[in-house]
Parts: C-alpha cells; structure tokens; sequence
C-alpha cells in the first residue's frame, strides 16, 4: 500500500487522481509552477511543492525538480497522469532509479511503443493488423516515391515519435511528396527532437476507435471495451462515446482480442490504450498505443462502472486484476470544454473566468480545476474540464448533453460550448454518421 502519491502534473488530471488517492487513504503531493499558485490541486492536496517558472521545461517538464519534490516529501510513488511525463522512459527509469514507484509501464514498455517503428513491428509479430506501409524510416524523397507508387495513394507520411498530429502529412499524388516531406521532417525535428518519418496508406473514411486496455505483472490482460474518438480536429479530439455507434458485437469482439494481443506483446502492466483505425467496411488497423491514462478515461468508467485511476494505483502496488473483459452497459459521451473560439478558428482564450455555472442532475459529471475568479494560463493546453453525460440509449445521452451544455455559465473567455451544442443538434452526428472528416465540412451557426 502507498503512504504518498505526488502527482506529476497539473488541472483536472492531478485533481482526479487526489480524489481517488483520498478515497482510498492515500497522501497526496501536487506539484505547480508560478502560474499554477492558486489551482484547485495545489488546494486540495495534502501537500503541495512549487517546481519551476510557468514555461513547462521550467515545471512540469523538469525531472530533477520533481523527483526532488518527492525525495523531500518522502512520496513513495508518482503518478504521471496524461501529457508531459507520463509517456517518458527516462522518467520511469529515474523514479525506479530513486526506489519510487512510477505508476505506468515500465521504461522498456513505454520505449517499445513510443516509437511507431518499432511498436508496428511488434503489433506485425503479434498478429494484430497494421496498415500497409513501409518497414523503416524514409531515407529520401526519391524514396518516399518509390514506396507510395508501391503502396498507391493516397498515402500519409508521419514523424516515427510523432504525437497530435505533428509531423503528419496526407498526400494525394506524386507531385505533392517532396513538399510533403520536407515540411513533415522540419516539424517532426522541432516538434520532437526526432525527424525520422515513415509512410502509410492512408486509410480513406476512417473512424478513430480505441480499446481501453488494464495489465498486470502477473501476465493477465483485459479489455475494457471501446471509445468512439472520431469527433476531432486536426487530430485533436474534441468528443468521445461509448459504445460507438459504428460498432458491432463481432467487431467488438474482433477489436478487443486485438488490442489483448497488443498489450500482451510487450507484457504490458497497467492501464493503456490501443488505438486503431477503422475503415467503412469495418476493417480495423493499430494506430498506437497510449501507455498512459487517456483525457477521455471518463467515458468508459461511466459505461462499465470502473474506476481506472484506482486500477492503476492497484497494478502498481502489485495487486492482480481479474481479468474479465468489460462490455458498455449504458452509453456516454464527453465533451471537451476548452478555452478556445470556435468562432475564430478555435483560437484559445486564456483569461480571468468571471461568472462560472456548472450543470447537474441525472446523468452528468463534470471533471474541471477551474472556479469562478481562476485565471487560465497562456502556457498550457486550453482544457477547461470535461463534460460527461449518460444514459441508457445514445439518443438520450445526447439530450442530456445537450441540456446540461445548455446550463453550463463560463463567462470571461471564449469556450467550445457553443460548438458542441450546435454538433448535438446536428442530424448526421445524432444518427452517428460521421468518420474523422467530419469536421472538416461542419460549419458554425
């Protein structure tokens, strides 16, 4: 049993992993930067450690300053939560280094499926579908030709430690790859450290569907069922459901003993994530693996009545799980509330929240770190919290997501709410037709 658990992280994330380390008897430790002084963490933590300057090199990226925060506090494990840390080999290498448990994979698991190389060629080994592409990283334009004549385009060049949609290119034709490349290599370099970039069909109509996956040291794996992620934008995702509407029980089936194949390939230990794509024939392809906590966890706790948080504290502390997969027993749907204009672009809003109203009643949870009167910061992502609905049927979850859309007051900064009220009333996405594009055509009111 952990004594301390410091959460490596900051907003609603480090918030949801104090509320279950209270439930079950464990201190916490937040650590913040300057920026973060007056967050609700710091506030309801049992102890709290300033850990650099606002910029994230300075704080939440800054190793030696959080494994001194630990070492001073005498935390016997750190939670990483989602985003940056929590997929760092090096990080779990250094907390194993410190006798402090890392609660995640360990470094060797992280490292097999943080490159995309390397974690498509265990998924080939594994026997779980890829998509057509080539073996390796792309020597040269004059090779990235040769192989897209091979594979037949259209096709997609992505960075190798790629992530969010940077260093990602979709290509139509020959006279568009050398563009394609260059400016791939050049973001994949300064989004990553790392310009190796490799090719793949590019997958036409896809659903972005992933399968929630929980291993522990014993060797056991099981599948928590799927999340539909193919609301998105620009890669980024903006809604998540479960069950998905394009779903089937074979497919599921199919989906679910694919990504235990996937999982248990690397001996994987802890909750994860297998994303893959779908095609309209129902074809499904690995994507990656997130060997981390996903943002939209929620939606599958809420369908399986499951708390993942407390599932990985358990895997780390060494207790089995019982290996039963899980089926949705009711559909729910999140959306992401952001501090963006949907009218401008999505541009992001940071600034003081002067009025704040949070919705309520049957069937909604709202997972935030933010009051009325906080100031979100200009240097991390806009999230302002997540809005989660459900109910028996998708046509139902849909209405009181509209309902509790409907009474959620944030005043001060531009949000997304009233783009997901209009996407709620929209007839294509009610009836659940909809693939990764859809965005691309939606237009607001």
């Amino acid at each position: 049993m952990f004594k301390k658990i410091l959460i490596a992280n900051r907003g609603e994330i480090a918030l949801r992993v104090i509320r279950t380390c209270r439930e079950m008897g464990i201190k916490t430790v937040a650590v913040y930067s300057t920026a973060d002084r007056d967050s609700l963490h710091v506030r309801f933590a049992d102890e709290a450690v300033c850990i650099g300057k606002a910029q994230s090199a300075d704080s939440y990226l800054n190793i030696p300053h959080i494994m001194a925060a630990a070492e001073i506090t005498n935390a016997d494990a750190v939670h990483p939560g989602y985003g940056f840390l929590a997929e760092n080999a090096k990080f779990s290498q250094i907390c194993a280094d410190h006798g402090i448990k890392f609660i995640g994979p360990t470094p060797e698991m992280i490292n097999k499926m943080g490159d995309k190389i390397t974690a498509k060629d265990t998924m080939i080994k594994a026997g779980v579908p890829v998509v057509p592409g080539g073996e390796g990283l792309l020597k040269d334009v004059e090779d990235a030709k040769s192989l897209a004549r091979e594979i037949g385009y259209p096709i997609i060049m992505k960075a190798t430690a790629g992530g969010g949609g940077k260093g990602m290119r979709v290509v139509w034709d020959e006279s568009e790859i050398e563009k394609a490349y260059t400016t791939a290599k050049i973001e994949a370099a300064a989004s990553f450290k790392n310009d190796g970039i490799y090719m793949e069909k590019f997958v036409e109509e896809p659903r972005h569907i992933e399968i929630q996956v929980a291993g522990d040291q014993y060797g056991t794996v099981c599948h928590l069922s799927e999340r539909d992620c193919s609301i998105q934008r620009r890669h980024q995702k903006l809604v998540e459901e479960s069950p998905s509407p394009f779903m089937t029980p074979e497919l599921r089936h199919r989906m679910g003993e694919a990504a235990i194949k996937a999982a248990s390939a690397i001996n994987y230990e802890s909750v994860g994530t297998i994303e893959f794509l779908v095609d309209k024939h129902r074809n499904f392809y690995f994507m990656e693996m997130n060997t981390r906590i996903q943002v939209e966890h929620c939606v599958t706790e809420e369908v399986v009545s499951y708390d993942l948080i407390k599932e990985q504290i358990k895997i780390a502390m060494g207790e089995k799980i019982s290996g039963r997969n899980y089926e949705p027993q009711m559909h729910a749907i999140e959306c992401r509330i952001n501090a963006e204009d949907p009218y401008n672009d999505f541009r992001p809003s940071p600034g003081k929240i002067t009025t704040l109203h949070t919705p309520g009643g049957h069937g909604v949870r709202v997972d935030s770190h933010v009051y009325a009167g906080y100031v979100i910061p200009p240097y991390y992502d806009s999230m302002i919290g997540k809005l989660i609905t459900v109910a028996q049927t998708r046509e139902e979850a849909i209405n009181t997501m509209y309902r509790a859309l409907s009474e959620y007051v944030i005043e001060g900064v531009k949000t997304t709410i009233p783009f997901h009220l209009q996407l709620m009333q929209n007839e294509d996405f009610r009836k659940g037709n909809f693939t990764t594009k859809f965005l691309e055509t939606f237009k607001m009111q």
